[in-house]
């Protein structure tokens, strides 16, 4: 019998080790309870510029993507101007946004996912993915320039763009991210948190689900990453080809 090169015991030995391994679950919970309070308890810099974005109800300000709530979530999506497909990643951390949205809207926080393509590209996009999540523009805009997410073509030709908090050599004129924001009961807006880089696999259930498996990730590919294996949801070879969601 073709064995896999793997440690195979008793159940007794399993069941040791299994609680040896769960003391050190614990201790990631309690430390990732702490990180959260420390989150909260950053401080925040108000949002003194305007920011107009354009929506399917027309054009929008920042404190207008709140709605009723006073927290909104956006995660600055990888789609450009010109663009036909939006960013594979982003793709697969919108499918798990998009279930996530009815109950975050019904806890207080509002979600929103920017790009700087034209709405008419993004509405596009939008209704071959069959999403409902909003999704807005910010073309004309500084908004993605203001939070690192988005660099000019002479930042990229410098070869160093801020991404992350620090300076790195660029990919492109776009980057992906989720920044925070909080509304007080006079309409003030306050910028409180943005994560970067791999900060967006906390929303990526798959990745919390492949880590669980025996291969784990299993990124073993030219990119180490998830770009050697993800792709859109409606690209992969058995993908259902029926008619989506018409996104209005």
């Amino acid at each position: 019998m073709n064995m896999p090169d793997h440690a195979v015991v008793s159940r007794d030995e399993w069941i040791a080790a299994r609680k040896r391994h769960l003391l050190r679950e614990k201790a990631l919970t309690r430390m990732r309870d702490e990180l959260s309070a420390e989150r909260r308890a950053l401080p925040w810099v108000r949002v003194e510029k305007p920011y107009t974005f354009h929506t399917l109800e027309g054009e929008k300000s920042l404190s207008d993507l709140f709605g009723a709530n006073s927290q909104l979530v956006i995660y600055h999506f990888m789609l450009a101007p010109g663009q036909d497909e939006g960013c594979v990643g982003c793709s697969l951390l919108a499918d798990h946004l998009e279930g996530a949205v009815v109950h975050l809207e019904h806890h207080d926080v509002s979600v929103s996912m920017v790009s700087r393509a034209p709405l008419a590209d993004i509405q596009r996009y939008r209704a071959r993915m069959g999403w409902e999540i909003p999704w807005v523009s910010s073309h004309g805009s500084d908004f993605n320039y203001d939070f690192n997410v988005a660099f000019t073509p002479e930042q990229v030709a410098s070869g160093k763009v801020d991404y992350n908090y620090q300076a790195i050599k660029p990919w492109g004129e776009d980057a992906h991210g989720t920044s925070v924001f909080y509304k007080d009961a006079d309409g003030h807006v306050f910028h409180t948190y943005s994560s970067y880089g791999r900060g967006g696999e906390a929303v990526l259930g798959t990745y919390a689900v492949l880590d669980m498996t025996p291969k784990g990730r299993n990124e073993s590919g030219p990119g180490g990453d998830l770009v050697d294996w993800v792709k859109r949801h409606d690209s992969y070879d058995d993908a259902p080809q029926t008619a989506r969601r018409c996104c209005g």
